[in-house]
């Protein structure tokens, strides 16, 4: 029997090493689909094709961080920042917590993967989490899997 020793490299792993969240899901891609890292994150991260129960979680967090002495989103906070052959990197430094997220495509596979990592910053950080660390799954699942609809099309 041979050995064998998976790689898992990823720029969010590398962005934010330690984080104290890291969620991980793979999507098959449809056929066709591009295997452009960086036009799927777009996709991904494109609230405006979203569900409209997703937009309203959207808007409900930017609505009450305020509460929480944090600042609201900007419009970009999930643009592309990093690119490496084959994932694409967004991320932000906030008060209460670090984030990125790397879009991998394995073009060979033809999987999709979608790694978050989050580094919390205090009180703020933990209690804005809570409730966000409980949804994240669903939220993220759901709005790649809605990049995969799209790119199907």
């Amino acid at each position: 029997m041979s050995s064998y020793e998976p790689a898992f490299r990823s720029l969010a792993l590398t962005r934010l090493p330690g984080a104290d969240y890291v969620d991980v899901i793979v999507q098959p891609m449809p056929t066709g689909a591009t295997t452009d890292p960086s036009d799927w994150l777009r996709a991904t991260f494109d609230v405006r094709h979203s569900p409209v129960w997703l937009r309203a979680l959207f808007g409900l967090r930017q609505a009450l961080v305020p509460v929480l002495g944090l600042e609201r989103n900007p419009a970009d906070v999930f643009a592309v920042q990093q690119v490496s052959a084959s994932e694409a990197l967004t991320y932000a430094s906030e008060r209460h917590l670090d984030f990125a997220a790397a879009l991998g495509v394995d073009a060979e596979q033809r999987l999709v993967r979608l790694i978050t990592t989050v580094r919390l910053h205090g009180w703020r950080g933990r209690v804005y989490f809570l409730p966000v660390r409980l949804v994240h799954r669903v939220v993220a699942g759901a709005m790649l899997r809605r990049a995969a609809r799209q790119f199907g099309e």
